[in-house]
């Protein structure tokens, strides 16, 4: 599994067994933001919302895919300009964010995915938009010099929300819904989510 560097590692073991105990209870133990989560604004901002405050309707949301895949390099800065997007009268809509990084999972070659330009992020802040998702580890630069979290600080200090770790965004149909409900973990920064597009 590829985890941000520095966060603790997931780890799942069994507690008890059927052949031993009669019945079979696993425990885990993983970070608020393993594999395909959701932000809160808490993550940044002492005083923002958790992700518990959060109303669940925020977390299903109308999907906007933005294609950057065939101007994608490692580490490479996606820029306001490589942006072909328009925001309609859909409401609260969530832009996903396509590199096709996501191929990389669970490899070395994982944390040097491109990232968002924070000036494309206050774009985004500006139009409207108050959540974004994306198919790498995260919308700000992992490691280098870039990684001031610019990204973080536009969306989540506007209240808005971010999904990390997607996958299979090029399967997403105009018209989709995303669903990236989150466990409802009181005072939680962010939390692992199981995350879908669905056309109603």
């Amino acid at each position: 599994m590829s985890l941000y560097p520095g966060d603790p590692p997931y780890t799942c073991s069994p507690h008890a067994t059927v052949p031993e105990h009669g019945y079979s209870v696993q425990s885990i133990s993983l970070c608020t933001h393993t594999g395909t989560h959701v932000d809160a604004p808490s993550h940044f901002f002492a005083d923002a919302k958790s992700i518990d405050q959060i109303p669940l309707p925020s977390f299903i949301r109308p999907a906007i895919v933005v294609d950057v895949s065939e101007k994608v390099v490692p580490r490479g800065r996606i820029i306001w300009d490589d942006f072909n997007l328009s925001i309609d009268n859909r409401s609260e809509p969530i832009v996903l964010i396509r590199t096709d990084w996501s191929k990389h999972w669970g490899k070395p070659e994982y944390v040097n995915h491109p990232f968002l330009d924070a000036e494309a992020a206050r774009q985004l802040v500006a139009r409207g938009v108050s959540a974004i998702g994306i198919d790498t580890l995260s919308p700000d630069e992992t490691e280098g010099a870039a990684n001031d979290f610019g990204v973080h600080q536009a969306i989540l200090g506007a209240g808005g929300l971010i999904v990390e770790n997607l996958k299979n965004l090029a399967a997403i149909p105009d018209g989709a819904f995303v669903n990236f409900v989150p466990l409802n973990l009181k005072g939680g920064d962010g939390s692992p989510v199981r995350a879908f597009a669905y056309v109603p």
